[in-house]
Formats: structure tokens, sequence, C-alpha cells
């Protein structure tokens, strides 16, 4: 049985159909309809205290991004000129109104003295297309403002959301809670913000209750004189009004509810419909000679069912109730006064029409009290998202108090340090204790998963240790300031990020010379844009119904797939085929750039650690040569911490080697040492050895 789903109540109680105190029972069609008993003050359909409360408490929230948007540049004009725009819309449908009682007053003259006058009738239908004429431009220059205002408040909170994004460290971006609290802040379509949603709504309930002020008002005005004018009136509008809030029009309001049915030939039908229509099925039916029996069930299930049969949302339709109390005065008076049965007819018309069109604006207004105290959420939400803590708390001392002692690089001490990442039971570090002098080479060698590049991450604090501390030059790596921490430290525009400070990480010659270093520049000079070319391009084409013979467009290759003549073809293009030992030598390129940036601004004490997590993985012999090589020739200069699962040339050339199995570290100490140790390192270096004997 199919299930419909409706908005979900911003309440966290539990509703339960069994609870006859609490719960209706009603029956229409073969449909259970179990509706939550309102308060007796309560009329379905009206704005709830609750969401009452929730406008209330997110106003400032509201305010707060009325401001941002009438600072962005140029919107506050066009936002001026919207909502005048707005406003004169919602007055038309009254001054056409009035026009249509001017109409009903030359009726009445025409009833009463057998003349009509031509020259007013002529201002009434001029009026009349007048107020449509209106109304269709106005329409159209709304759509036109609508346009670029969406675009520059989309881009003002694209900023916005960025920032909030770009801000949050890595355990706090991984974090469950943080995620959903962001889904929730991001519009849910592309093509519109949250902000202006909400504009649109706010405007949207300001006019609309000016449409129903202005509308009252003249109807008011214009009934006063007509013989029970103000009593057609009211009995219109009354009746309206608690049709609309009657128990037996549950989808027109927003109480809590639920349907459900139990019938089973209902079911058995929906069921054997479904199996007709699947192409899963067909196979059996077909070739068991099942559809003759599926064919006299279906129809006993009709016979049973009878009137009752239809979906839920039919089924609600056909049973509200429709009353007659104003045709019903009207009869009577035309009964007693005959004469006016003509203008008493118009009278009642203009009421009808009026009344459905107030009643539907009406409702219209309050069934979306509900949904705009989610929207207002969703703006606090928008602000509350730039506020989220991020779970690595920054030092609050400088790093390091004096630029000259980068010079020789930072000296790294884990004392006792082990490690979980969040949300998992298993030690990533147990009790590691080692330290790394100024300038020295650290190879960290071990199998996969044994915890190599956890190091690096606690070094650069990426995540704090569990337990124990980690010590940059004699100093609580949680003392101090992040951004100074990360300034002296480079990690392995893909190479200018590595610098990431205008205008060093647009500098084309200082990511030239880093690709160099990296071993990059070679094949980045064969790419087709060189230094600008796009790996994998983000931003997609467009394109339907071309030619067969159109196999590259954008200078892109054209791919058709299995549809041909889409409305609208989405291609983010071809991604450009670079080998994995390719981009690798782009983040080693990007390792590089920092240093490249001090030794050529003469800032040679920005940088003193160097941090490469298996940065040779993916090279061929020669460039792993040249970029041992190079890295030889930063000792001295800088710390580099250097991980692999792969005992290669730089080991031999190591101040100290950390030997880690089962996330701790089992053997430490230079090649020598721990060759003639004849551990565990040294039988894995020998084993690696055996395959180029």
């Amino acid at each position: 049985m199919a299930k419909h789903h409706r908005r979900r109540s911003m309440r966290k109680t539990v509703f339960d159909p069994d609870d006859k105190g609490r719960v209706k029972h009603s029956t229409i069609g073969v449909w259970d309809l179990y509706e939550e008993v309102a308060p007796r003050l309560a009329l379905r359909g009206w704005p709830t205290f609750q969401s009452v409360l929730d406008v209330v408490e997110n106003l400032p929230y509201v305010w707060r991004m009325l401001i941002d948007v009438a600072s962005i540049r140029e919107c506050n004009y066009l936002l001026f000129a919207y909502l005048v725009i707005e406003l004169t819309m919602s007055l038309l449908p009254a001054l056409s109104l009035w026009y249509s009682g001017q109409l009903l007053y030359i009726v009445q003259i025409a009833v009463e003295h057998r003349t009509v006058d031509k020259t007013l009738l002529f201002q009434v239908a001029t009026g009349r297309f007048a107020c449509s004429l209106i109304t269709r431009v106005l329409r159209y220059t709304k759509q036109r403002l609508a346009v670029p205002l969406n675009t520059r408040i989309k881009q003002f909170y694209s900023v916005h959301m960025f920032h909030a994004m770009a801000r949050l460290d890595l355990p706090t971006f991984d974090d469950p809670k943080v995620q959903r609290q962001l889904e929730l802040s991001f519009p849910t379509s592309s093509r519109s913000s949250i902000a202006w949603d909400t504009v649109t709504m706010i405007l949207h309930l300001i006019s609309t209750a000016i449409q129903l002020i202005s509308q009252l008002s003249v109807l008011i005005r214009v009934l006063n004189d007509q013989r029970d004018g103000p009593l057609l009136a009211f009995l219109s509008f009354s009746e309206a009004l608690f049709q609309r809030g009657a128990v037996r029009e549950p989808f027109f309001h927003r109480g809590v509810w639920a349907a459900t049915t139990r019938d089973a030939d209902y079911i058995r039908n929906e069921g054997l419909k479904r199996a007709v229509h699947n192409s899963e099925h067909r196979k059996e039916i077909a070739a068991g000679g099942m559809w003759p029996y599926l064919l006299q069930q279906y129809n006993i299930g009709v016979d049973r069912i009878k009137d009752r049969a239809g979906d839920f949302w039919m089924a609600a339709a056909t049973s509200r109730a429709k009353g007659r109390l104003s045709i019903i005065v009207f009869t009577l008076r035309a009964i007693q006064y005959p004469a006016s049965i003509p203008i008493s007819l118009a009278s009642l018309n203009l009421i009808t029409q009026t009344t459905q069109s107030f009643t539907f604006t009406l409702w219209s207004l309050f069934s979306e009290t509900d949904s705009f105290a989610e929207k207002l959420l969703t703006v606090k939400r928008l602000y509350e998202v730039t506020n989220i803590p991020n779970h690595i708390v920054d030092g609050k001392n400088s790093f390091p108090e004096d630029s000259g002692d980068l010079r020789l690089g930072l000296s790294i001490e884990f004392r006792n340090v082990s490690f979980r990442y969040p949300g998992c039971e298993d030690w990533a570090l147990k009790n590691v204790s080692f330290r790394i002098e100024k300038g020295h080479l650290c190879v960290i060698v071990g199998a996969n998963g044994s915890g190599k590049s956890t190091i690096l991450k606690l070094v650069s604090r990426l995540y704090d240790p569990t337990e124990g501390r980690i010590l940059i030059d004699d100093r609580d790596i949680q003392e101090l300031k992040l951004d100074d921490l990360r300034r002296a430290t480079s990690i392995a525009d893909n190479i200018g990020l590595g610098a990431p400070i205008a205008p060093h990480a647009t500098n084309v010659e200082y990511i030239q010379e880093a690709a160099k270093l990296g071993g990059a520049s070679d094949f980045v000079d064969k790419l087709p844009e060189r230094y600008q070319t796009y790996l994998e391009r983000p931003v997609k084409d467009y394109y339907s119904g071309l030619p067969e013979g159109t196999t590259n467009i954008f200078g892109r290759v054209v791919d058709y797939g299995a549809v041909r003549n889409m409305m609208e073809r989405e291609s983010a293009g071809p991604k450009r085929g670079i080998s994995g030992g390719q981009a690798q030598r782009i983040a080693l390129s990007r390792t590089f750039m920092k240093s490249v940036v001090a030794d050529r601004e003469d800032e040679s004490s920005g940088i003193g650690l160097l941090l490469f997590d298996e940065p040779s993985a993916s090279l061929d012999p020669t460039a792993e040569h040249d970029l041992f090589e190079r890295l030889r020739q930063l000792r001295g200069s800088k710390t580099m911490v250097f991980s692999s699962h792969r005992f290669g040339k730089l080991t031999r050339h190591a101040d100290i080697i950390l030997f880690m199995n089962d996330s701790a570290i089992v053997e430490k100490g230079t090649h020598e040492t721990l060759i003639k140790k004849n551990g565990e390192y040294a039988r894995i270096w020998m084993l690696q050895a055996q395959a180029f004997l």
C-alpha cells in the first residue's frame, strides 16, 4: 500500500491513533481517519499558538536578514521597487471589486428607473479593463525584478555559506550532527536561496493581508445600501469559514492527523493492479495463464468495494458539506420582494464570487503560518551555522616567539600519545612516544593502517590526541595559535594552495618553480592550457538535440549516452586523464610551494616543518629518486617527516626511523641501528631488498 507523507510537525510529542482521549476516529470510504482533537478555542486551519511563538522567537534573525539584504549593492532599490509592485497588486482586487459595486449600482438604477447610465457603464468597463492590464504589467515587471534580486541575494549568501563551511576543522566537519545542521542550512533548490524565499514569503503575507482588508472594506461599503446586503455577506463569510474549519475537511488544515485503510478488498485490488502494471511479474502472468483468474478476482473486489473505492484525497474531497444559508436568505427575500430579484441576484453573485476569493485567500494566509514559522526557523539556522564551534580549540600563544627559531626547523615530541578517531572504538595510536630534533629527517614506515598518517594529522593538529601530549619546540601544541602553527607547516588551484596567501597563490613564477621541485612541470607543460587547465571542470555545459555528427563542443567531448534529444543535457566535461603518479606530483608541488615563497620573499623563517604522507606511493623509480634528492637538499634547514609503507632510499639517510605496527611504535632509530638490531624492520627491509636481487 502506497504511503503519502505530508510535512512533519515541529512538535516533539507522540501521535497515537489508539488514544481515544486525544484522537478522534472517522471513516471516509475505505479509509480510517484519525485526527488529533483540537483545543476548544482552536479552529482548524488557524495558526497555532506554538507557531506564533516560533515566529516571534525567530524575528530577530529575520530582521538581521533584511538588513543584510538591504546592504547588498543595488539590492535595496530593486527590493523597494518589488515591494511597491507587490503592494500595488494587493490593492488592485479591491479596486476591481469597487468597479463591480458600481456595476451593481448601474443595475439597481436600471431596475428602478428603467434607464442605463452609459457614461458610468463605460467608465466601469474601462476601469475593470485597466485593472486587468495593470495587473499583467505589474506581474511581468515583478518577475523581471525577481531574477536580479534572487541572483544577488543568492551570491551574497553563497559567501556566507562558503565561510561557514570553510572555517570548520576536520573533526567538526565529520560530526554527523554538524553535517545535519549544514544540510538544514543549505537551500533545497540551486535556483533560489533561503533569504530570497523568506523575503518573498514575508511580502506575500503582507500583501495578502492588505488585499483581504481592502476587499472587505470595499465590499461592506458596496453592500451597505443593499437590502440584506450585510446579512448576506455575513452569512456567506461565516459559512465559508466554518466549512473550512470543519473536521470533515482535514486536508485543508495543518492539524495532526493520519489515515490508513484496512479494507482487505481494496488492498487486494490495489495489489492486483500493481502486479499487472509491473514488468517484473509479466513473465509469470503470461506464461502461467494467470490473467483470467486475476481478472475474476479483481471484479469480485470491485463488486464488494462499490462506491467506497478511491484514494484518500479523492474520498476526502467528496466528503465536504456544502452549506446554502445565503441562498436560503436570498430565496426568502425574493418571495417577500419579487421586484428586487434582479438586484438581489446581482448582489448574491457579487457576494458569492467575493466570498470564494476572500476565503481562499484568507485560508491560504492561515495555512501558510506554520510553513512561515518553518521558513523563519531556516533563517535562524542559516545564521547559526556560522557559530558552530570547532572541536579543535584555538591556542592563545603566538608561534614562534622569535621568527629566527624556524631557520633550522622545528622539534617534535610525542609523550605517551594515544588517539581514537571520533566515533571509533579502536585505537589508531597507542602510547606513542618519540622525539624529532630540529632540522632532522624522520621516516615513518609500517604497513597500511598502522598509524603513520595519524601521526601527521596530529602534528598538523587536524585532531587532538585522546591521551598524552604533543610538543612543538618544547611547547604544548594545544597552546599554540592554529594559524601560526599551520603557517610554519607545509602538508602535502592545486599547487598555489600550498601558499594560500595572496598574491603568492597566483604567482605563476612561484607555481612553476614549485612544480619543478615536485616533478610536475614536465607533464603540466603538455596539458592543453598548461597551468590554467582544469583537471575536472566544476561547471556543467548544457545542450540538447545536437546533430549526430557533433562529437566535440566547447573543446570538450560530447557524451550522448543512451538518451538523445533531451530537453536539457548536462555535462561536466571529461576529466583530464592524469595518472596517479601525476596527481602525486601535483600534491608534492603543493607541499613545496610554501618553501618556494619563503625563499623568494626572504621569509626563510616562515617554514620550519614539511610533512609528506606517502609522497612516493604512485611515483615511478626515477621520479622517486629525484624527489629524495630534493628532500636531502632541504635537510638541516627544515624538519621533515616522511611516511611510507615502502622502505626506499630515503630511509638510509634518515636521522630517525619510526617503525610502526598495530598502532604503536615497535622500533625506532637510524637505518644502521635497526639493521644491526635484526628486528622486524630488518626483516622487512631484507624482504624488499630481495625483490631487486
